[in-house]
Order: C-alpha cells, then structure tokens, then sequence
C-alpha cells in the first residue's frame, strides 16, 4: 500500500516542535545558491546537531533504535519533517506497508552482567561482529529479566581438538537449574534439536547458545528455533566464557540482565518528502538518505550521518531558488531491503518518473576508519547491475571525482551495484551516484597512506551493532563528504547539463568548486 499526504503541523510530535523551533545555522540574509556559498554554510557542527537528536530520539523511544515502524522511526521522521518545513520546504509522506522478519528487534535486545559487563548486540543471519543476538524466531517473544546465571557442561577453554561438549544433551544436565535462570549452553555432541527441546522444558528462563569454540566455530549460531518457548540469544564462545566465569557446570555466581523483544510483523512506516517550492518541476534532483536504522542500535552513521548531512544541506538552502526543483527524501525500511525507495519509485507514474533528472544518495558518509568512496557510475571499475547504469550515472560521477581532486582529496571507486537507496531509481533508468565511507570492508595499508586510520579494521567496527551511537563518527569524514554533498546538490539544482543536456540559467553551467575549505580537526578518523 502506498500513499502520499501533505505534512502539518498537528503531525508532528511535541519533540519534533520544540527543535523544529532552533533556527537554521546559516546567515540571516545568506542565498547560498554556488557551491563556494553553500559548502560555506554546511558545517560539521551543523550536521551533528541533527545527529545528536537522532540519538536523543533513540534514547527516549524505549527500543533504543529507529527501526522502521517502531517509535524511534516514528520520532526520527516527525524531526526531519519538522525542520525541512521550518526551513520552508513543502513537506509530505510516503506511506507503505511492509514485513519485519529477519530484522525484527522492535527494541535493541540487551545482554550484560549487572554491575560489570556490557556485550555489544548484532543481527540474527549475520557474522559481521558483536557479542550476541536475538535468535530468529518467525513468532514474536519479549522478555525482560534479571537473573542468576547457570552452565550447563560446557567446555571452557576450547582445546585444538575437535569439541566434545555433551552441553545439554540429557535432561540431568538441567539439574539444580533455578526458576527463571539465564543458562549457557554450548554445541556438540548430540543436535541442536535435542538441545533446543531439553533447555525448552528446563526451570530456565532464558538461553545463551554459543558454539564449540574450536577454530572456525567460535562466531555465533544463527537459525530459526520457531515452535519453543525458551527465549535465546546467540552468543561468541568468548561471550560464553565470560558469562561463564570459570565455571564448567552449575551456578556461576554472575546475575545478568536478558532482554528481547522480537517482534515479526506487517508494519506501516513512510518516507519524509520535502520539496523546495521553485524550480522546474520537469527536471528534478532527488537527494535521498535512509532514515531508518537496524533493531540493535541508534544507527547514527548507518544512516544518521547521511539523513543529518542531507537535512543540514536542506537547511542551508532555505533562501536559494534553484533553477531545477530539489526534492529531499529520508527512506524508510532500507535496512529491510530498500522497501522504502522501492515504495517511493513505485509510487511515481511513468510521467513522474520521467521528471527526474537525477538522484543522489548518501548511505553511511561518517564512518570513524573512513575511506572516500564514490559510486562507479561509468563502470570502469566495477560489474553492471542487472538494469545497468543510466546515461547520465558516468556524469555525476565525474562531478564527484572533479569536485575532491580541486580540494586535493584521493578517492576511489564503490560498485554501482544498487544496494542502497539508489538501487530501484536506476531500474526504471533515473541516473545516480553518490558517496559512501564504508561499513563491514577492510581498511588496507594503502588506504592508510590515502586516508589515514587503521590497516586491518573494518571502516565502520559497529556496523549494524548496537554501538553504532554518536561516539561512532569520524567529523573529518563528515567534513569532508557534507561539502561534497553539498557542492554536488547545488551544481545540479543550478544545471544538470552535463547529465541530461538540459542547461542552466545564468552563470551555473560551468561554475568551478573553488579553494578547498577548512578541514575539521575536532577530532580524529
């Protein structure tokens, strides 16, 4: 289902009012409509105000996230709405429904031992780092409790040899177990059917699942446990081990907090729209971030750093009337399969389409082990998607490669291969590019020497982790791609001739970058 409404003011949240109220940053009587004026008026204190309530609002929603169609999406979308009207853009939704499976923490799921140790959640299905997650489980289960923690025969430390834990394969192994304990349990031996079933009709209130902790099997396990009761987080063999305090089999005098609320489901979330009210309505840019972030966490680089930098580029062009409409769209449900941009281009007419002249995107710009990433809209450096790249994708590259070598920034390419938001605009044949500064990839020695930062680390160490808060961001790259961001929006508001043939007015066809401006050094990479 899709639909579209204007924005009022009786939608928006009490929240969303108050900081609606915050005055935009640039100067009182500034028409920043070059890209000189404009990467001027863009700063990276600018951008981390919309940062820092994006994190506010995740705080306060109860889930800890801003996952589509819990209430911390909900606030997200009120704040943007808000401000993207104040700064007198015309604001509507985008309204869908879709499915919540796999990603179906409504609320950040919590594991830790009271009064010592915090783990770091991740995602059921993926081995991209964390200390635990919920397990999949296609029927909802909460639980929120604080409890003694038991072991159940484990084998801890692991040896080289193959594991031989019997962990949970006889109903004596639950023996002693009291009413309502957190036990870890440990792979080997007999299935995990008979394991999963035993716990299931144990005292237990909850599991910890871990594996054997033998080379290769140390990461945490991943499936569907659909049909029993006993609410299980997937654990690493070093989580275990913690939890496990030395002890092999019995009490091991640690309480823990256990909390899950997994909730599967048909949800109904939507894209914030804000259009600028000129501009020729047959040559449009859309510049588009998802606002959504995954159950597990705040999501304040992926994507609070692209939704932020697009909001504070809206806000820095209150006053310009640009020769092409712009038109900004926060996504919804990209995490679940770009359901957010696929709703939105499935909701255009043939007509609609065929006014969009170009779109850019902006998915994780804030990454603390950045690199600078720019989508390969020729193909030079990477495959073809299936529907290939639109005539026009070669040209804002090229925007993006000339912009960074006149600031005397390397980059490099990024596949063109629509995994983000982009991905369901060149389907239908709308050019697109765009920036990126890397999530679960490996920083090399020779990205070092380009970018600085760690060789051997992941760009970002808490993609899709529940540490992806607001200490999770390097300013220098939040510097640095805002200004590009912003240099490229406006180049294309003022002419998209180099993407469609279609020329500017005035003096905006040709118009240089300019001297590099002032790189942050709040802090680090």
């Amino acid at each position: 289902m899709h639909r579209s409404r204007l924005v009022g003011g009786a939608l928006l949240t009490c929240f969303a009012l108050v900081v609606a109220a915050v005055p935009v940053t640039s100067e009182p009587n500034s028409n920043n409509n070059n890209s000189q004026k404009l990467r001027r008026a863009v700063t990276v204190e600018g951008v981390l105000e919309h940062e820092r309530a994006l994190q506010a609002i995740s705080d306060a929603s109860g889930g800890a996230n801003r996952l589509a169609g819990a209430p911390g999406y909900a606030s997200s979308a009120d704040y943007v709405a808000a401000r993207a009207a104040a700064a007198g853009f015309n604001v509507s939704e985008n309204e869908f429904e879709y499915e919540l499976d796999f990603l179906a923490d409504f609320e950040a799921p919590v594991l830790e031992i009271v009064g010592s140790t915090s783990f770091v959640a991740g995602i059921a299905g993926a081995s991209l780092g964390g200390d635990f997650g919920s397990m999949f489980k296609s029927t909802p289960y909460e639980l929120d409790i604080t409890a003694p923690v038991w072991a159940i025969d484990l084998v801890l430390p692991p040896g080289a040899a193959p594991n031989t834990s019997t962990s949970g394969c006889e109903a004596a192994d639950y023996a002693g177990v009291p009413d309502g304990a957190i036990i870890i349990v440990q792979r080997g031996t007999c299935t995990f059917a008979q394991k999963f079933t035993l716990a299931n009709a144990s005292p237990a209130g909850a599991m910890v699942f871990i594996n054997e902790g033998q080379p290769g099997r140390t990461e945490p396990l991943w499936f569907d446990f659909t049909g029993l009761d006993i609410p299980t987080f997937a654990a690493t063999v070093e989580t275990g081990t913690v939890l496990a305090n030395g002890v092999l089999s019995g009490d091991t005098g640690l309480t823990a907090r256990f909390k899950v609320d997994w909730r599967p489901g048909t949800y109904t979330t939507h894209n914030v729209v804000a259009e600028t009210k000129t501009g020729d309505p047959n040559n449009v840019i859309v510049v588009g971030a998802h606002l959504d972030s995954v159950g597990v966490g705040p999501g304040i680089n992926d994507n609070g750093s692209g939704s932020a930098t697009i909001l504070e580029i809206a806000e820095q062009m209150t006053k310009v009337k640009p020769r092409n409409k712009v038109r900004f769209i926060w996504f919804s449900a990209e995490e679940s399969g770009l359901l957010g941009s696929t709703a939105y281009v499935a909701s255009l007419s043939e007509e609609e389409r065929s006014q969009i002249a170009a779109m850019l995107n902006f998915d994780m710009v804030g990454s603390p082990n950045f690199a600078r990433f720019v989508y390969d809209g020729d193909l030079s450096d990477s495959p073809p998607p299936p529907s290939g790249a639109p005539e026009g994708s070669a040209a804002i590259e090229e925007l993006f490669l000339q912009y960074f070598a006149s600031q005397g920034l390397a980059t490099e390419p990024t596949a063109f291969d629509g995994r983000s938001d982009y991905g369901p605009f060149i389907e239908v044949g709308i050019p697109a590019g765009g920036l990126f500064t890397g999530a679960e990839g490996i920083k090399t020695a020779e990205q070092v020497g380009m970018y600085g930062g760690e060789a051997g680390e992941q760009y970002d160490q808490c993609y899709h982790l529940s540490c992806d808060d607001i200490g999770n961001l390097s300013l220098i790259a939040l510097d640095q791609m805002s200004d590009a961001a912003a240099h490229a929006t406006i180049s294309l508001a003022q002419s998209t001739q180099a993407v469609n043939g279609q020329r500017g007015k005035g003096n905006f066809n040709t118009e240089p970058a300019g001297p590099p401006a002032p790189i942050a050094t709040i802090r680090g990479s």
